[in-house]
């Protein structure tokens, strides 16, 4: 009684597992779907990210040129700030076409 009672539990199961498998390639659907609708976005991104580092070096360059106006001593380290930050965002934006591969 309790071999049939086994085997009767094993199709139970083989029954309520069968469907999600016959869904699953749905999913592989939806997850190319993702992709390609994420792949619209990228261009925009990235040309947004190189907007914002035009007009952080714009704002950098202003700021480094005034203070090397009037004198001040720590200019290095304000160009190094101002343009580390730039080019992070240039090489963000690049790197994010290269991640996508476009």
């Amino acid at each position: 009684m309790l071999k049939n009672a086994k085997k009767k539990l094993a199709w139970l199961f083989i029954a309520l597992i069968s469907p999600s498998l016959l869904f699953a390639q749905s999913g592989v659907n939806g997850l190319n779907a993702a992709t390609t609708n994420l792949k619209t976005y990228i261009d925009p991104v990235t040309d947004i990210t190189l907007v914002i580092g035009g007009i952080v070096g714009i704002v950098g360059g202003i700021r480094v040129y005034s203070k090397w106006n009037s004198g001040d001593q720590d200019i290095n380290k304000e160009l190094m700030g101002w343009g580390g930050s730039c080019l992070f965002l240039v090489l963000s934006s690049l790197i994010i076409k290269a991640f996508f591969g476009l």
